[in-house]
């Protein structure tokens, strides 16, 4: 089948499609190359008939969030990428229980959970992830992640089933989950809160906002901490250690501000920010014996 004939097939299941789409404009890093196609859906049956056609065409899947953990190869992604739309209906309540759609924001969950009274997600006030993505990556901050609150999470499997997995076979642990392993699609997720008074959850999410902002250089484009934390260091502290703050390769600088982000002073490209991240590494692992591990994902055309 012609790539022209793929994408009126796309369009045909009832999905939004561009074709050759720069996924640059996806991601927190501002980087990355073009999607053969970037799909948005906004119901379970067209993502399950857009699964379904990859899986008949061999074209390589990947769900895409808000991309703010990820870095996109210079020479693009082979296959479909796809989005979901949840429109204005991603959130309910129910008690103290809040459904969340993945797409949905972690920031627009906290505020909506801070309206209702609902204490729990405060830690994740200005993490830039959505719940889908929050829940893959297992996100946390300041003590808290999503795992110590999900009680369960709907997704889509790739024969398209729906299925609701428990928290007990979630195998979350740090900066992980069973999605990593087994190629689910998260759709929604069930969060377990407790009661709370608006003007103290209100004030707790304030204070880990302004903390954010102190500390870390969101005036720059990034993926977030790029590297998870080592047992018993801290990645940040590690490569300034090193004396690496400020260390550079073309548009991807270490932070000065905070040694664990890499950003992207301006042009930076996927290549600058992988070769910066090897100097790194391989820095870290001379002086300390420690190899960093990344925590921002990598996809796309090696």
């Amino acid at each position: 089948m012609h790539k022209q004939e793929m994408t009126a097939h796309l369009e045909a299941l009832g999905c939004k499609v561009q074709e050759n789409e720069p996924l640059s404009a996806y991601t927190s890093f501002k980087i990355g190359g073009a999607a053969d196609w970037l799909v948005t859906v906004s119901d379970r049956d067209t993502a399950a008939a857009v699964w379904q056609f990859c899986r008949q065409e061999k074209l390589p899947l990947f769900f895409l969030g808000n991309g703010s953990n990820l870095l996109v190869s210079d020479r693009g992604v082979e296959g479909v990428v796809m989005r979901t739309d949840c429109g204005k209906d991603g959130l309910t309540v129910n008690g103290t229980q809040v459904i969340a759609h993945a797409a949905v924001p972690l920031s627009q969950l906290c505020r909506f959970a801070c309206e209702h009274g609902l204490s729990g997600v405060e830690f994740a006030y200005g993490i830039p992830g959505t719940v889908g993505g929050g829940t893959y990556m297992n996100a946390g901050a300041y003590g808290g992640q999503l795992s110590d609150v999900i009680d369960s999470v709907m997704v889509l499997t790739p024969s398209g089933e729906v299925r609701t997995l428990s928290a007990e076979e979630l195998d979350f642990d740090y900066r992980h989950s069973v999605f990593m392993e087994h190629p689910f699609l998260i759709w929604s997720v069930t969060l377990n809160l407790q009661q709370g008074e608006a003007a103290i959850i209100r004030k707790t999410m304030k204070k880990h906002l302004c903390c954010r902002r102190e500390k870390q250089p969101l005036e720059y484009p990034s993926g977030g901490s790029f590297f998870k934390r080592p047992a018993g260091y801290f990645a940040g502290a590690l490569i300034e250690q090193c004396g690496l703050k400020g260390a550079a390769v073309g548009g991807a600088q270490i932070s000065e501000k905070h040694a664990g982000f890499l950003i992207n002073r301006g042009g930076a490209t996927c290549d600058d920010v992988l070769t910066l991240c090897g100097q790194v590494q391989q820095t870290v692992q001379s002086r300390f014996g420690v190899m960093l591990e990344r925590e921002v994902q990598f996809i796309g055309r090696p």
